[in-house]
């Protein structure tokens, strides 16, 4: 597990490849994560590190939530694969996942998403993508739980990069 300080909470603010878990970046000992809320019981180490239990990251308010993460030096991707679960609300989720190569620089779209969610029938989304991005210092997760604007809490179970 990460020292605690590599976590800090924000203020308020391209085909499908499988990706093996054994594959995945080691991030608790290549990068920093700012969170912009967090549920008790659902860190956000639950979410990033193979280690933990698959229980996943909630955010802890409604709205939009923003997952960064800082790499120590540039890092090279040629994978991203995130894993959503919604089992109890209908809702249509929207994430956007940008990087950049300097801190505090711009930033570049790498992906927008929609998803519908919906009890009886679509509760996961698997989202998998072939990248090639050279240099990266900061990936940025971007959830709006709700396009339509209803209270709703942000979630992500698994967040993988090779």
């Amino acid at each position: 597990m990460p020292n605690r300080k590599r976590k800090r909470q924000l203020l308020s603010v391209i085909g499908p490849v499988p990706v093996s878990d054994h594959s995945s970046l080691d991030l608790g000992r290549i990068a920093s994560v700012e969170v912009t809320s967090e549920q008790d019981g659902y860190p956000i180490e639950s979410a990033l590190f193979e280690k933990q239990e698959h229980q996943g990251w909630r955010a802890a308010v409604s709205g939009p939530q923003t997952i960064r993460l800082t790499f120590d030096e540039p890092q090279n991707l040629g994978r991203v694969r995130l894993v959503f679960e919604e089992a109890q609300n209908t809702r249509t989720q929207e994430f956007v996942l940008r990087w950049s190569t300097g801190l505090g620089g711009s930033s570049q779209e790498i992906v927008r998403q929609q998803w519908n969610f919906s009890p009886d029938g679509s509760v996961l989304e698997i989202e998998d993508y072939a990248v090639e991005l050279f240099g990266v210092r900061v990936l940025e997760l971007v959830i709006v739980p709700d396009k339509s604007d209803s209270e709703a809490w942000a979630s992500l179970k698994s967040l993988r990069l090779a």
